[in-house]
């Protein structure tokens, strides 16, 4: 029994213990932002975003080092509990009234598009042989918002930091690649602008993406597009909560090969306990997103709550990348590329179908 010498000496064991991971995580995260802020400096914009670079920056750390017990508990710490709090932030960001008032017919096209590439994004990677897992970051990852699903589905669905790494990083590339590749598009398929606008809302993962993808086109395609973004980024809350519903069982299973450090939490289920069906997070999340659509959060803490909640989120992808083993992810690269690329190539397809049926002009 510690004495009360040594109870004075160590007031907070537990904050103690987390301390050396999450600091390290924390010097991986400003690595990253002036990785991001070099880019922008030099090229004009950051082709490679904070949170992707601190995955990168992350694993290259655990390639050429492998840490000790002593980081493990804050790696994990950061990796779990401030990723579930940043995903809870995230319902901050959500403009519900915005959404609403685009009409209901674009609302549920947008919705049936998230809800087809999914199954079908899910298909396409289980029939490539992708674990039930990393098949379900990938179809969400294309299908809704990109990094910030995958964020966002792993804890829920248990995913590991292999898992998460690997979809961060091929979605990552495509991204750039889309928002390099779809203005050329515009002219060649005869789209006018409103109707490039509600494609690049619905194909291009990030916000940020959506505003380079568009501004070249025009200002009524960044509009149209932020708009359809957002209406995609809403749908993350329901599928989530869905996937939290239906996958209990998969976040009880253990991995193929389990990591030292996971992105979800894998109890064993005694009973059909409330928290494990429906994870804290998702509940808060959609709770936040009702205070903003309340309008009870203050207008002027919007801006510091996504600070918040993206630095939160890069230290906890700086976490899953200090978890991450390259090997296991290189074994996957072929099938997780080739289950990107289809997913991303058929939901561009939805998508422009979805113009066509709405006679979007």
């Amino acid at each position: 029994m510690p004495s009360a010498t040594e109870t004075r000496r160590a007031p907070f064991p537990h904050l103690r213990r987390l301390l050396p991971g999450v600091l390290l995580c924390a010097a991986v995260t400003l690595a990253a932002m002036a990785l991001e802020w070099a880019e922008a400096d030099l090229f004009g914009r950051a082709w490679l975003e904070a949170l992707v670079l601190a995955i990168l920056v992350g694993t290259a750390i655990r390639t050429t080092w492998t840490p000790d017990a002593r980081w493990y508990p804050g790696i994990s710490f950061s990796a779990k509990t401030l990723l579930e709090i940043a995903v809870v932030l995230l319902g901050a960001s959500v403009s519900v009234r915005a959404v609403l008032a685009s009409g209901p017919a674009l609302l549920v096209g947008i919705a049936g598009v998230v809800v087809c590439a999914i199954a079908i994004s899910y298909g396409i990677g289980r029939l490539l042989g992708l674990p039930r897992r990393m098949a379900t970051l990938v179809a969400c990852g294309n299908s809704i918002c990109g990094n910030s699903a995958i964020a966002a589905v792993a804890p829920v669905i248990g995913a590991d930091g292999e898992d998460v790494a690997a979809s961060i990083a091929f979605t990552a590339v495509l991204g750039v690649a889309v928002v390099l590749l779809l203005p050329l598009l515009a002219p060649l398929l005869h789209m006018s602008v409103m109707q490039y606008g509600v494609l690049a809302g619905l194909t291009v993962y990030a916000v940020p993406q959506v505003l380079a993808a568009t501004t070249p086109v025009g200002a009524l395609a960044v509009q149209v597009g932020t708009l359809v973004k957002l209406v995609r980024v809403l749908m993350l809350g329901p599928v989530v909560l869905t996937l939290s519903l239906l996958t209990r069982r998969l976040r009880d299973e253990p991995d193929e090969a389990p990591p030292h450090i996971t992105a979800g939490d894998r109890p064993r289920a005694k009973g059909p306990k409330l928290h494990h069906m429906v994870p804290w997070f998702i509940v808060s999340f959609l709770a936040l997103a009702g205070l903003r659509y309340a309008g009870l959060i203050p207008h002027a803490a919007l801006a510091p709550i996504a600070t918040v909640t993206n630095v939160l989120t890069v230290i906890a992808m700086a976490a899953l990348g200090l978890g991450t083993d390259l090997r296991a992810v290189a074994k996957s690269g072929l099938r997780v590329t080739t289950a990107v690329t289809a997913s991303l190539l058929i939901l561009g397809a939805i998508s422009v179908g979805l113009i066509r049926v709405l006679g979007i002009v």
